[in-house]
């Protein structure tokens, strides 16, 4: 006979943690572009001039946030999936309290859109964010390859 829980496992979206690293570089790669993406369209409508010092402003404050920030964020997720035994939930791409913040900062990004906010200013602030996190998915993308490569 078998038990609930053997009846439950069927269920488990358990993967390999070669496919967590290439998810996590997926949604971060998505979520920058898609930031990236509403940043240079704001740009492209705004009436000011030097447009392009708002788009250099925004780039680097990505290249710092990578550096600074993210580099590190990825680094210790990296660890933590790669120490991962045998297959192992689909969402553990993120640590749990990890969902918290990501549900925080959807927040903040609404209530920036819909603030008063000019949107060049707004495009700086998603070109750092959202350059950050494609820059930052290129670690995972490395990692994945070397995981591939390796077995």
């Amino acid at each position: 006979m078998t038990s609930m829980h053997d009846k439950l496992r069927k269920f488990d979206p358990a993967v390999d943690k070669r496919l967590l690293v290439v998810l996590s570089g997926i949604m971060w790669i998505s979520v920058g572009i898609m930031l990236l993406n509403l940043a240079v369209g704001w740009l492209l409508q705004a009436t000011a001039r030097p447009v392009i010092w708002y788009g250099a402003g925004g780039t680097m404050l990505a290249l710092m946030i990578h550096h600074f920030g993210f580099l590190k964020l990825v680094d210790r997720n990296i660890d933590r999936i790669t120490a991962m035994e045998g297959k192992v939930c689909i969402f553990g791409f993120q640590p749990w309290k990890s969902y918290l913040i990501i549900i925080i900062m959807i927040g903040m990004g609404t209530v920036l859109r819909h603030s008063a906010l000019p949107r060049q200013y707004l495009a700086v602030i998603y070109i750092g964010f959202g350059g950050a996190m494609v820059l930052s998915s290129i670690r995972y993308f490395r990692i994945f390859i070397k995981l591939y490569a390796r077995n």
